[in-house]
């Protein structure tokens, strides 16, 4: 049964044509029966022409439901004109007035419904109930138009239903689409945070393991136990480089936002001092203070300030030159947590911090501002009086709405 209602559904011309069919037969064994009849009026070829018209009305009422609704109106005026009484056959006015309302145009609905209160009334007065009074013709045209009444409204809700469906699965189509767009908007914001991630993380270990590279190479022959703190320093920060790389890239692969097996954590607070430290047995001389009592941050927060020391200390390196200093200070606040960060060096031009370095490449102050800005904080930078580099920023505990 299933199959079959399947079928019914891909072929309606066909459900169409059988109902014709049965509609024809019926019609001309109801025409033959009463033709001859004292009381009948039409003839017998009249009659059946009628029944042909009206059951290719039927036959044809979804491909062409104007042109057969237009068809099934001239019919019923050539019925009134020639005295052809009405047979089973007109039945079919029921039904294209029902397809006119559900899928035709505007126009020929409200022309469907016209008609279908006029048909019984001028019918009544073409061809009045012999011994009835006029408020019984009267009661029985109000009684047979109430059912091209109801076939009118059946076929109007069925276009509401259809429209409201419609509307429904426009509006699924456009949510999908946007979801679809959020989710893509999501990735790259996740890969250019991962980028970000990765800039700070290769920027800063790999100017240790130069600086330290360097400095090894210096002292190899004259101080071979500094040379061999200096490798093991390039060890232990080439380690701690690819353990973050590693735990990026592990998130950029699976798309979560969990760290996994041997994956570290994300750096905090806490461990910006292991980073002065490092810094500071690459060479370069790092004062650390801590103002206010240090207590537990949002996650966000303790990331974003480790990559601002992070960032800072790396780009002192870089362009402060061999005799620079530089200071970091925290102040946790009862609302948030305040960072300065400040060299003496010689300085670059405020363009190359803004690239993050000299080869214009990386995220440098740009990266900064949009790591500050995501946990709503505030962020300025810009050159010392008298020489160096400053960087003062304030992080929320909550992002400003």
């Amino acid at each position: 049964m299933q199959r079959l209602y399947d079928f019914l559904r891909r072929h309606p011309m066909w459900v169409d044509g059988f109902w014709a069919l049965a509609l024809l037969g019926i019609s001309g064994v109801s025409v033959s029966s009463v033709n001859g009849a004292p009381d009948h009026h039409g003839s017998l070829a009249e009659a059946l022409a009628v029944s042909v018209v009206m059951s290719v009305v039927v036959a044809l009422r979804r491909r062409m439901p104007e042109k057969m609704l237009l068809l099934a109106a001239a019919t019923g005026a050539a019925q009134l004109a020639l005295d052809v009484e009405t047979t089973v056959a007109n039945f079919a006015m029921l039904v294209i007035i029902y397809t006119v309302a559900a899928i035709g145009a505007r126009w020929a609905s409200r022309f469907a419904l016209a008609g279908g209160l006029c048909a019984a009334t001028l019918a009544q007065i073409r061809w009045p109930q012999p011994h009835t009074s006029v408020v019984g013709n009267v009661a029985i045209a109000v009684f047979q138009t109430v059912p091209f009444a109801l076939a009118w409204v059946l076929g109007d809700s069925m276009r509401t239903r259809r429209a409201y469906f419609a509307q429904l699965e426009e509006r699924a189509g456009r949510l999908e689409k946007e979801r679809e767009a959020q989710a893509k908007v999501a990735v790259a914001a996740e890969r250019a945070r991962i980028a970000r991630e990765l800039h700070d993380v290769v920027a800063h270990n790999v100017s240790v393991m130069v600086v330290q590279a360097d400095g090894a190479a210096y002292v190899l022959d004259s101080a071979p136990d500094q040379a061999k703190k200096a490798l093991e320093t390039i060890s232990s920060t080439g380690r701690q480089a690819l353990a973050e790389m590693r735990r990026l890239l592990g998130v950029l692969r699976t798309g979560e936002h969990q760290e996994v097996g041997e994956y570290v954590p994300q750096p905090d607070v806490e461990q910006i001092k292991e980073l002065i430290e490092q810094c500071r047995g690459a060479g370069l001389p790092v004062d650390f203070k801590i103002e206010g009592t240090p207590r537990p941050l949002p996650s966000g927060v303790e990331l974003t300030a480790y990559r601002i020391v992070q960032e800072a200390l790396t780009n002192t390196r870089k362009h402060g030159g061999p005799n620079a200093g530089a200071s970091v200070r925290l102040v946790y606040f009862d609302d948030g947590l305040g960072l300065l960060v400040e060299d003496d060096g010689k300085g670059a031009p405020h363009e190359l911090y803004e690239e993050g370095g000299a080869d214009g490449q990386g995220h440098g102050l740009i990266g900064m501002r949009e790591r500050v800005g995501m946990v709503g904080g505030t962020l300025d930078a810009g050159p010392r009086p008298g020489g160096g580099f400053r960087i003062s920023a304030l992080l929320p505990l909550k992002p400003a709405h």
